[in-house]
């Protein structure tokens, strides 16, 4: 694997529920630029981009709230249930999100920094032009537990989902440096201070670190 350029292209995965956001931010606020997966969605689904255009003409203007935006929850009923309505999501999300990644990396390709791709689908894609991979790694009976009680999912849903992506042994075979989420967030603060201490080792790899 190796980047392009002079920024150090750092993915981060973990399942739902596993407190990758969380992760993410810290290493933002150590300095890291983060291209963020979800956060790019909810821009393209947002009132007035053709994404969302496109979604209501496959599901129906009922996905929409009196405002006009997005109902995420609806959605979710609607495509988890129906096997061809989740492929069809995935048919017009997925490209337009591939796009606006890769306009936000080559804008950052020259710049030297520290940039994180956070992905929650990043192993099941297959990408590999990564420095390296950062997996936040949690028990699955846990993620379930915290999606019903601070994000309202209902159990099945959140089992649903989980089933639905990579599973935890999948993302560990491709994990460079796992963070171990099971514990407290002190020691959650401790593991991204590690990670970031990783990271920036990697400048000094000739593998990864800038060109003479």
């Amino acid at each position: 694997m190796a980047t392009v350029g002079l920024m150090l292209l750092i993915g981060l995965t973990g399942g739902i529920g596993s407190g990758k956001s969380t992760v993410s931010k810290m290493l933002g606020e150590r300095g890291a630029e983060i291209v963020d997966a979800d956060a790019i969605v909810h821009e393209l689904q947002a009132p007035g981009q053709a994404v969302l255009a496109a979604m209501v003409e496959r599901f129906g203007a009922e996905i929409l709230d009196q405002d006009g935006c997005l109902r995420r929850d609806h959605v979710a009923d609607i495509v988890f249930n129906d096997s061809q309505a989740l492929a069809d999501l995935g048919a017009i999300v997925h490209p337009a999100v591939y796009i606006e990644i890769e306009r936000r990396l080559d804008e950052a390709r020259m710049s030297g920094d520290i940039v994180i791709l956070d992905v929650p689908l990043l192993v099941e894609s297959g990408r590999d032009d990564m420095a390296g991979l950062i997996v936040v790694d949690i028990d699955p009976e846990l993620a379930v537990a915290r999606l019903v009680q601070h994000r309202e999912f209902r159990e099945a849903d959140a089992r649903a989902r989980i089933a639905r992506q990579a599973s935890r042994q999948q993302r560990l075979a491709r994990s460079d440096f796992t963070i171990d989420n099971n514990l407290s967030f002190p020691e959650l603060e401790q593991q991204v201070d590690k990670a970031w201490k990783w990271i920036e080792s990697l400048r000094d790899d000739p593998k990864f670190g800038p060109n003479p």
